[in-house]
């Protein structure tokens, strides 16, 4: 293609966009195609001959779009925000036009410097201290088995530059809350670990990791000739956001000579609120941490800052120093494809740098304030209606609640529960994720997509007790 075709195009490619995010509030939330629909009206094989941008665009239209769900709707209420604010598209379109490849500082330099800038400015603005040190990867799950491989490293006194895990005399065991996200068992997996040594802890009424029920598995382990690893601790818990306590644990993992990581993928954003931060307290006992600015925060997915304590541990358990990657700059610049798993890296800074840099902390904060506005209000309403429980204490954007009319036993509330969601998700009017919380099933509502308004909390609110009490 040429750049004056190039041209041509993107300007029509973005006045679609543009108009797509204009209308996005008419469309219904969530996509009704049924299983195949989609791969079927796609040809069997790749054309020969280009086609116009007329034909793609059609089928865009005609194919793609039925078969979207839209996670910028304002109605969207499932799962957790993902924002993808216009600001940081601009950015992800610059990141795709100039097509640089981050193998070390030399081949980008500008790639490596903005990133590092960047996971400045975002530690500043969470108000983390300066012995943090970041780097983007591309998710939570990314980061946290990057954790975990330097947990793992660190008790062993780098294992594996001999025999790994299989030359250990004793096996090596990891903590969560039962509350922890799925990421957390796939990295203790992927890590080496293995389910038999992955330890899910008790949570409270809150639906946080007790740190009494930890101390116990722990001497339990080490009874058992055990070694204990790490702790995963949550900021913000996905089914719940509960709210782990750090400085408990943190002083456990001292004890025991652990690794201490907080998962605060989704949460983490809201640590540039300062009256937020009381969430993660403690955090300066941590080992790592990540959070997720392309969740709440409004940045292009994805993009996963992944912040460690010794980043000299982390760049010495991933590092690989090829003859043909070597530079005159090494040792005196960040490469940073030894903080992650992948060699190359795409220039993901330039989206968080479009987003800070167009929009400014503040207008966020703002946008977040009334996210957090609205889920009190919610909450407010389920508490004051009869037949309504709110599960979980509403500290961040998600309330969880149930429907539950006298009479019907357990297992009637939670089919009446999954029938009532599956109503208002089929009319395609808002969506919400149901969740099982303590063995049943429960209405899950994740207020912050960008536009969401207290109007459409209002719709959603009205929509939920017609289905459930109709």
């Amino acid at each position: 293609m040429h750049p004056d075709e190039f041209r041509r195009i993107g300007h029509e490619l973005i006045d679609w966009l543009a108009d797509y995010r204009a209308g996005i509030a008419e469309r219904p939330v969530w996509s009704r195609v049924e299983p195949g629909v989609v791969r079927g009206q796609l040809p069997a094989e790749a054309p020969e001959q280009p086609e116009s941008f007329a034909a793609l665009r059609e089928d865009l239209e005609r194919v793609i779009m039925p078969g979207l769900s839209h996670w910028q709707h304002p109605r969207f209420f499932g799962f957790f925000p993902s924002n993808a604010a216009l600001a940081s598209v601009l950015g992800d379109l610059v990141s795709s036009g100039l097509g640089q490849l981050g193998l070390n500082w030399q081949a980008s330099p500008a790639l490596t410097e903005l990133e590092e800038q960047m996971t400045v400015w975002m530690r500043q603005l969470v108000g983390l201290s300066e012995v943090w040190r970041g780097a983007i990867q591309d998710t939570a799950s990314t980061a946290t088995l990057v954790a975990l491989i330097c947990a793992r490293e660190r008790l062993t006194s780098h294992g594996a530059t001999r025999g790994g895990l299989q030359a250990e005399e004793l096996p090596l065991t990891v903590y969560c809350s039962g509350q922890s996200h799925s990421s957390v068992e796939k990295a203790a997996l992927l890590a080496g670990f293995g389910r038999a040594n992955l330890r899910p802890i008790g949570t409270d009424a809150d639906h946080a990791l007790r740190p009494d029920l930890l101390a116990a598995a722990i001497a339990a382990d080490l009874e058992a000739g055990r070694r204990p690893c790490v702790v995963v601790a949550t900021t913000g818990s996905t089914a719940t956001t509960g709210l782990d306590p750090i400085e408990p644990i943190a002083e456990l993992c001292r004890q025991h000579g652990m690794w201490l990581h907080v998962d605060a993928a989704m949460a983490g954003s809201a640590m540039i609120l300062p009256e937020c931060r009381w969430m993660w307290q403690g955090i300066e006992a941590a080992d790592s941490l990540v959070l997720n600015p392309h969740k709440w925060l409004g940045v292009v997915f994805d993009c996963s800052l992944f912040y460690v304590r010794d980043a000299d541990h982390l760049v010495q358990v991933l590092s690989t120093n090829p003859s043909y990657l070597q530079t005159s700059a090494d040792g005196t610049v960040t490469n940073y494809r030894d903080w992650g798993i992948p060699l190359g890296r795409r220039f993901r800074a330039l989206k968080l740098w479009f987003l800070l840099r167009l929009e400014g902390a503040e207008a966020l904060r703002a946008r977040l304030r009334r996210d957090l506005e609205n889920a009190q209000w919610l909450a407010a309403q389920v508490d004051a209606a009869p037949g309504w429980v709110r599960l979980n204490p509403v500290h961040l954007q998600t309330v969880c609640l149930r429907h539950e009319p006298t009479g019907l036993s357990a297992d009637e509330i939670d089919r009446h529960t999954l029938d009532w969601v599956a109503r208002i998700n089929a009319s395609g009017a808002a969506f919400l994720t149901p969740a099982v919380l303590d063995g049943h099933w429960m209405g899950r509502v994740s207020i912050g997509a960008e536009t969401t308004t207290r109007e459409d909390v209002e719709h959603l609110w009205a929509a939920m007790r017609a289905e459930a009490e109709g």
